[in-house]
């Protein structure tokens, strides 16, 4: 007689782990294994035809070899190493059916009708064609604005979950150290407190709230990486090793990471570097005692790009390599052959099959958590495009930091009928992108920009100077007669992460032997921090002329540029529609409200260089200036406030703030401690809490900030500095506070 029993893991009322247990019992081992490979690119498992889509010959082996599929990456993903475009890949229309094709197959192939994970680029927007794209993770944290973020990431959520997507890599846990890493990009700064704000307005934005029950069907699973301390590799070389004290790691890398566990982060992603000479993919003492055993995380870990096998230098081959990571504490392998050996690992005594268990445990309490067993296809609707822009162009707006203004440039005055609009980045949307960004379609430049916003009949010139890399000075000359021939000069100048197909990549996708006018990204890492010859020589000619002459930044990392021109500003890789936002301050129709996340260091030989350095008598050179050019949390306002003195009412500080000057503006109240009384030796400064206030000219309002006494985790004496930078926090009168035990 024949069994028509529903079984328990089919039963959507059954909890999650009695369903997970149940169909645990049913797998063979194979069937466990491939639960946690996730080895092939999305993009080579279909081909688009006339007719539509098609799947490939290399997913039907790849679902055969594991009788089904753990997960796949990039199904969506879409840029030159990929080599999906707009001629052969998925759009925002037809996203969903692809996946539900490819979906469909996967569940066909498993004998228990198990579904994948689709996991997908998140960085700064879903990395897909048609995509919104998002300021990149630096310009997010010049915001200082979570509530803004949180928004943004809630889009994008709702862009991937329409398309079909289950998972969102998101950069997040990577702390700025030194500028000259290529990958400065993503990280939200330099600071451990500004980097964990923001990544718990990631993941409320993207997961919501409690995901115990399940997800959302417009809210994604987030991957937080990289965990840990890749922002601080020796030299800001990629994937180069990170000499990491206990306390350091602790304070200043890990702190993003905590935070995110704590607001529900569903998974995190282990980082390339290496922690106490244990790569972070086989380092046990961290992924497992500190993550599981210390912090209680119950998510997944996901080893990053072909992390698992790299571990073989240490262990002699694959098999062992792969059982390394799994003992460790990694659940998912990413393009690994590692992990692929699983079975063999366990017949060889290296691995027990509970530990496969375990972490096979993890998946799939995921896609359960996701609802993919009763609903494995999107239905969602793909979101406004015209909501994505807007989220996209406030971002950018809300990055733009004004550095220096000297006679009062910026604005763009009334007076002014004859702009030069010059410069390499002056007339292109491309090289706003940042890296991990998909082909675009449309945006916005600067000069664009200027000639749509400008009052009408403004004469705006424009004339490139010469190209963002190169020696090539010929331009310049063309240049100088458009600044001669005006009124004010905007020079835009900066850096690019834009990927182009005849890139060199590594197995991973970092780039290789960067070409075109690639200075920035994913494998670009510098031994300087100057924008090139031509750049300064263009620089250099046009402020000659005696024009008056704004500069713009449009950059990955903080660059050392000479500081010659009336006005700095930078707006970081603001996205497609930048050139709209960073018009709109220059003319005054909106204002500067972004603020450092990262000190702006005088030169290469001053790094280190960030606020909170450990704290020293003798700390300066005998050659130069040891203090950064800026400091972090630095941002000039089109209009000036002033704070009166700092008050401790219970566990809220209080401080009054005034706009003292004529126009509406925003500035950022933040709260620094500085530790007197301290078992190890202590940082000059911390920033403890932030608030942004808007404020119309002449009013004053009180500002309350939480005072979290219980996160000192210290007894003893404290100054507490309110200020709008770490460099004026030093210089105001503190409030001694006296922590008790």
């Amino acid at each position: 007689m024949t069994d028509t029993t529903t079984p328990v893991y089919r039963d959507p009322n059954a909890p999650v782990e009695t369903r997970v247990s149940d169909l645990l019992a049913r797998m063979t081992l194979r069937e466990k294994v491939g639960q946690l490979n996730q080895r092939m690119y999305g993009w080579d498992a279909y081909r688009r035809t006339p007719k539509g889509y098609e799947l490939t010959d290399a997913l039907r082996a790849e679902t055969a070899r594991f009788a089904g599929l753990g997960a796949l990456y990039g199904l969506f993903r879409a840029d030159a190493w990929s080599g999906v475009d707009h001629t052969n890949g998925p759009g925002a229309q037809d996203s969903a059916a692809l996946a539900e094709l490819v979906q469909r197959h996967v569940i066909a192939s498993s004998r228990l009708g198990i579904p994948a994970l689709f996991v997908e680029e998140v960085p700064h927007g879903h990395m897909a064609l048609d995509g919104t794209v998002l300021p990149v993770n630096l310009a997010v944290g010049a915001t200082w604005d979570p509530d803004l973020y949180e928004r943004a990431a809630a889009h994008a959520a709702a862009e991937l979950r329409a398309r079909g997507g289950h998972m969102a890599l998101v950069s997040a846990l990577d702390i700025a150290r030194d500028p000259r890493w290529g990958r400065t990009e993503e990280c939200f700064g330099e600071d451990p407190h500004l980097a964990a704000r923001l990544t718990e307005a990631l993941v409320r934005g993207m997961q919501g709230g409690d995901t115990t029950a399940g997800f959302a069907p417009d809210k994604v699973p987030v991957v937080l990486k990289h965990f840990a301390g890749q922002g601080a590799t020796v030299g800001g070389r990629n994937s180069a090793e990170s000499e990491l004290g206990l306390r350091e790691l602790h304070e200043i890398h890990l702190p993003a990471a905590r935070a995110g566990v704590r607001a529900g982060a569903a998974a995190l992603m282990s980082a390339y570097n290496e922690v106490d000479g244990l790569p972070c993919s086989g380092n046990r003492a961290l992924l497992t005692e500190l993550l599981r055993a210390d912090w209680g995380f119950e998510g997944l870990v996901m080893a990053d790009g072909l992390a698992v096998d790299r571990l073989a230098r240490i262990t002699g081959d694959k098999v062992s390599a792969g059982a390394l990571a799994l003992n460790a504490g990694v659940d998912l392998s990413l393009w690994d052959e590692g992990f692929t050996h699983l079975e063999e690992a366990v017949e060889r005594g290296l691995v027990a099959e509970e530990t496969i268990d375990t972490a096979v445990a993890r998946v799939l309490g995921l896609k359960f958590r996701l609802g993919l067993f009763e609903r494995p296809y999107s239905t969602g609707e793909f979101p406004s495009p015209q909501q994505g822009r807007e989220l996209s162009t406030a971002l950018a707006r809300a990055a733009i930091t004004l550095l220096h203004n000297d006679g009062d440039i910026l604005p763009i005055p009334a007076t002014v009928s004859r702009i030069a609009v010059i410069g390499p980045q002056s007339a292109t949307t491309a090289h706003q992108l940042g890296d991990y960004t998909a082909p675009q379609t449309s945006g916005v430049d600067v000069l664009e920009g200027l000639r749509q916003l400008a009052p009408p009949g403004t004469d705006i010139r424009h004339a490139p100077g010469c190209a963002l890399t190169g020696d090539d000075l010929s331009g310049i000359p063309e240049a100088v007669a458009a600044a001669a021939a005006s009124d004010l000069a905007v020079l835009v100048l900066g850096g690019s992460s834009a990927r182009t197909p005849d890139t060199d990549f590594d197995a991973n996708g970092a780039a290789r032997n960067a070409v075109s006018e690639m200075t920035c990204g994913e494998g670009v890492d510098l031994a300087g921090l100057s924008l090139g010859r031509a750049q300064h020589a263009l620089l250099d000619a046009v402020t000659a002329t005696g024009t008056p002459t704004a500069v713009v930044l449009i950059q990955g990392r903080p660059h050392v540029v000479p500081e010659q021109a009336g006005a700095l500003l930078t707006a970081w890789y603001p996205g497609p529609w930048g050139g709209e936002a960073i018009a709109e301050v220059l003319l005054g129709q909106a204002e500067p409200t972004g603020r450092l996340p990262v000190s702006v260091p005088r030169s290469v030989a001053q790094l280190p260089v960030h606020y909170n350095h450990k704290d020293t008598e003798y700390g300066g050179y005998v050659d130069a200036d040891a203090e950064p050019l800026h400091s972090f949390g630095h941002g000039l306002s089109y209009t000036s406030f002033a704070y009166g003195p700092p008050r401790l009412a219970g566990n809220v500080i209080e401080v009054d703030v005034t706009n003292t000057g004529k126009r509406h503006g925003r500035s950022v109240v933040q709260v620094y401690i500085r530790r007197l009384i301290t078992p190890v030796w202590p940082r000059t400064l911390e920033l403890h809490a932030f608030q942004g206030v808007e404020l119309a000219p002449g009013e004053c309002r009180r500002v309350e900030i939480p005072f979290g006494t219980d996160q000192l985790e210290q007894v003893g004496a404290v100054e507490v500095r309110v200020a709008q930078s770490a460099r004026a926090a030093l210089g105001v009168e503190p409030v001694v506070v006296q922590l008790k035990a």
